[in-house]
């Protein structure tokens, strides 16, 4: 098992670099969604779609009602230490009864419970979350590749983290520019993230536990 960051290793120096492609750029072949609510594999109302070369999230079919139909889209196989790019942006208004919290915020889970065990109402996965963010007032500090913790905790800096998210040091990005995200797993030792290539946060010794486990 890799050792953290405290042992003074870079962990991130001893990976081989293999890249694959998770997404084909024309459909959803390897993904499967799970919405609260539904079944997993029911893609409800067309909520995850491909348009223009990109995975886009939608809600035009739910008559812009939310009704706290949280999704996910799971990839087929999973991953234990990993390193993971890709390419995000907000664009549209916020839709009609959406949480204030949702606004322009998405993410990507890592370390994730299979789906295939999460209940038919549950909201979110247990996971580590690399929380993406979009900046809503000009002006208004508001960082992307935070780290929110549904059910789970983590260490940094030598101290068990218990509060639900962390803030990254990013910068703001407001509109709707592409905003290049890469997180850096490795297995149960550390965790990195970066925006457009620059370090914004680090942890480690990702475990179960939490408040958030009650009612996910």
């Amino acid at each position: 098992m890799p050792e953290s960051e405290s042992s003074g290793v870079k962990l991130e120096d001893e990976v081989k670099e293999d890249w694959i492609s998770l997404f084909n750029g024309k459909d959803l072949d390897g993904w499967t969604a799970k919405i609260r609510g539904y079944d997993f594999g029911d893609n409800i109302h067309n909520t995850f779609k491909v348009e223009d070369g990109a995975i886009k999230v939608s809600y035009d079919v739910y008559n812009r009602k939310f009704n706290e139909s949280d999704g996910h889209l799971f990839y087929k196989t999973p991953f234990s230490s990993y390193k993971l790019k890709m390419q995000y942006r907000f664009d549209e208004d916020q839709v009609e009864d959406g949480a204030g919290w949702a606004t322009r915020n998405s993410g990507v889970m890592i370390h994730c419970e299979d789906p295939k065990e999460m209940a038919k109402d549950q909201s979110f996965p247990v996971s580590i979350e690399v929380q993406m963010l979009s900046g809503i007032t000009e002006g208004s500090a508001r960082t992307t590749a935070n780290l929110c913790t549904p059910g789970t905790n983590v260490v940094m800096n030598g101290e068990l983290i218990t509060q639900h998210c962390t803030e990254s040091n990013s910068e703001t990005y407001h509109g709707d520019q592409w905003v290049n995200l890469e997180v850096e797993v490795y297995s149960d030792s550390l965790i990195i993230h970066k925006i457009n290539d620059k370090e914004v946060l680090r942890y480690s010794k990702p475990q179960y536990g939490g408040a958030d486990m009650e009612g996910l």
